[in-house]
């Protein structure tokens, strides 16, 4: 029986293809940020970064964020400072780009109602409610008719009522 015995190296080798395939695919670092050679452009700038929300990493801003769409964002920011645009102009193509979401601080309007005052509407129903539940009364036990004390009377007095054996004589 002639075969060959290369088997358990190939083998071996496709696993460790396997296992590295995930760092292979990883998202290349981004390049290195390039910031305006006016200062007060590049403070204009770090102050939008500040503001806009990376739409990758979701909770960092476009400043903090490692993420290449991140860098992208804060290079098209600086385009467009140094292109003569204002932030209003700047923030709303965000906004066109990729939605409300980019914010940090989105603006109150019909779409975004929810997301401002929602918590506090939900907290607001919530109070009411317990305050509701609190001020709602039980009905009291209504009193006994004459008819049906004197049957609880004749009950009381029929039963064979036995001292308890470990009573203390306080407790008769």
């Amino acid at each position: 029986m002639s075969g060959w015995s290369g088997w358990p190296l190939l083998l071996t080798a496709c696993l460790l293809f396997l296992i590295a395939l995930p760092a292979l695919a990883q998202e290349p670092p981004p390049a290195p940020d390039r910031p305006l050679p006016d200062a007060a452009q590049e403070a204009r700038a770090q102050a939008l970064f500040d503001r806009i929300r990376c739409v990758v990493c979701q909770h960092e801003a476009i400043a903090d964020s490692p993420a290449v769409i991140a860098a992208d964002m804060r290079q098209l920011v600086r385009e467009e400072i140094a292109a003569g645009r204002s932030d209003a102009e700047i923030r709303q193509d965000l906004v066109r780009r990729y939605g409300d979401f980019v914010l940090f601080q989105p603006p109150v309007r019909l779409a975004t109602w929810l997301l401002w005052f929602g918590p506090v509407a939900l907290l607001a129903g919530a109070l009411a409610l317990l305050l509701l539940r609190s001020r709602r009364r039980r009905p009291e036990a209504a009193p006994l008719t004459a008819e049906e004390e004197a049957r609880l009377a004749d009950i009381i007095a029929a039963a064979d009522l036995r001292p308890d054996p470990d009573a203390k004589p306080s407790d008769h």
